[in-house]
Formats: structure tokens, sequence, C-alpha cells
């Protein structure tokens, strides 16, 4: 591959890139549409055109006819008269019209053919335009919402590391702080006023309470009340046996001692 052809593709690579990159969607599909259109109206002026032709080739056929049919009537009449050399020479300009008309005739059907083929062809870029413009409308909204989506999208990805977006998650953070501060005081104070009330309510419950011992005791008989005395009495007597107990034994094993020693 030689180094012109090489460039020549770099060069043409290059170029199509960056048509591809500068072609907007609907600018393109406005652009195909006016050509189309720009088409549509060439095709309608040659229809229109070859329509005209025809018309003119039908006039002159129709006049050829009846030049043909007028120099027919004209011989006859020669003939009628006894003036053959007229007659001939009328039958010569018949024949010059019936060629006349035979060709104009093989040439408005030619044209014929071709204004209806115009025709159709009109028709059909007609129709290719209606749905084109129908399309270009589909297209133009569906790539309105993908730029839209692109440029949502974008949007979000900025705010994802953007200053303002960090803004508003430190003020986020600042007012969750405030909330748990109010809620905390809140509960302190809260817990404060039950204190209080639990106070005064105990408070209510030891009095009852002490009333209520007062009435027993100014109820009580005397013995009733004189009775822990004589426990404390009967106790001090118990710890005089329990000392005497283990004193004699004491004394017993003395004794068995003391036996041990003198048989020896």
């Amino acid at each position: 591959m030689g180094l012109f052809d090489r460039v020549s593709r770099v060069v043409r690579s290059n170029l199509n890139a960056a048509v591809s990159a500068a072609e907007d969607p609907e600018k393109i599909l406005e652009q195909a549409l006016i050509d189309m259109q720009e088409d549509l109206i060439q095709l309608r002026q040659a229809v229109a055109s070859a329509i005209a032709s025809q018309k003119r080739m039908q006039q002159q056929y129709n006049q050829a006819q009846a030049e043909s049919n007028n120099w027919q009537q004209r011989a006859a009449l020669a003939l009628q008269k006894g003036d053959e050399n007229l007659a001939r020479e009328a039958l010569n300009r018949k024949k010059v019209q019936l060629d006349t008309a035979n060709a104009l005739k093989a040439q408005l059907d030619q044209q014929t053919g071709t204004v209806d083929t115009l025709k159709r062809n009109l028709i059909a870029l007609e129709g290719k335009i209606s749905e084109a413009k129908t399309k270009k409308d589909m297209l133009r909204a569906r790539a309105s919402a993908a730029k839209a989506n692109e440029q949502l999208q974008g949007t979000m990805g900025r705010l994802g590391t953007s200053s303002s977006m960090a803004a508003f998650e430190r003020m986020e953070e600042k007012v969750l702080q405030m909330e748990a501060r109010s809620q905390a005081a809140a509960e302190l104070a809260g817990a404060d006023l039950e204190s209080q009330f639990a106070q005064l309510e105990s408070g209510t419950d030891v009095d009852a309470e002490l009333e209520a011992m007062k009435a027993q005791l100014a109820g009580a008989p005397a013995n009733q009340a004189q009775l822990p005395s004589s426990q404390t009495s009967t106790g001090d007597t118990q710890p005089n046996k329990a000392t005497t107990q283990p004193q004699d034994q004491v004394d017993a094993e003395l004794e068995a001692l003391k036996n041990q020693l003198d048989q020896l």
C-alpha cells in the first residue's frame, strides 16, 4: 500500500468521524425532509410539464385527424365536380395529415405512459414524505427523551461529587444532631418531672404507713408491749447451760488421762 493511499484513508476516516460526531439526529431528519420536499416539488413540476406536453400532443393529434378528414371530403367533392387532379392533390394532403396524426398518436401514447409513471411516482413520494414526517416526529421525541435522560444522568453524576451535594449532606447531619439534642433534652425534662412525682407519691405512702403504725401501737395491750423484756431475760439464762456442758467434758477427759498415767 502506497503512502498516498494510507494518508487518504486516514483523512477520510477522520472526516467521517468528525461528520458522525457533528450529526444531530433532529437536524439531519429535518434536512432530509426538506430534501424530500424539494424532490416532491421537482417531481410535481415534471408531472405538470408532462401533462402539458400530453395535452399539446392530444390537440395536435386531434387537429391532424380533423385536417385528414377535411381533405378526404375535399377530394370527394373534386371528384364529384369532375376535377380528378384536384381530387388527387386533396388526397395527397390527406395522406400527409394522416401520417402526422399517426406519428402524433404514437408520441401521445408514449407521453401518456410517461405521465402515468410520473403520477405513480408522485403519489409514492407523497406517501413516503407523509411517513417520513410521522417517523421524524417519533424520532425527534425519542432523541429529545434520550438527550434529556443523558443530561439528567450527567447532572446526577455531578451532584454526587459536587460541593453543593456535600453541603446538603453536612446540613442534613447537622439537623440530625439538633434533633438528637432536642430529643435528649425532652427525655431529661420528662425524667425530672417523673422523679418529682415519684417523690411525692413515695412520701405519701410513707406518711400513710407511719400513721397506720401509730394507730396499731396506740390500740395494742400492755402485756404485748412488755413481751420483748421477758424474752430477753429468757435468752440470758440459756447461755449458762451451754457453758457448763463443755466444762464437764473437759474434766472427764482430764480424769481419763490421769488414770492412764497411773497405770504406766
